[in-house]
């Protein structure tokens, strides 16, 4: 299980989509979803995946704010 943790300082659409080292899309976490302010935090277990590097991005009102890297072990 990864932690998938940010803030937002006001209430945002938010998507968060994971890739795979090549950039493809494995996973959305959240798809335009309406969150209100404040820290948000997503346990990711990535059951579907392999063993790897992957990456996450967060898109808050349909502006790219922050990609990041992530291991997953199995």
């Amino acid at each position: 299980v990864t932690t998938i943790k940010f803030g937002l300082p006001k209430a945002a659409k938010v998507t968060l989509k994971v890739y795979d080292i090549l950039g493809r899309e494995v996973s959305i976490l959240f798809n335009n979803v309406d969150l209100n302010a404040g820290i948000v935090t997503y346990d990711f277990d990535g059951t579907d995946l392999a063993s790897g590097v992957y990456f996450y991005t967060l898109i808050v009102n349909n502006n790219k704010i922050d990609t990041k890297r992530m291991v997953m072990l199995k």
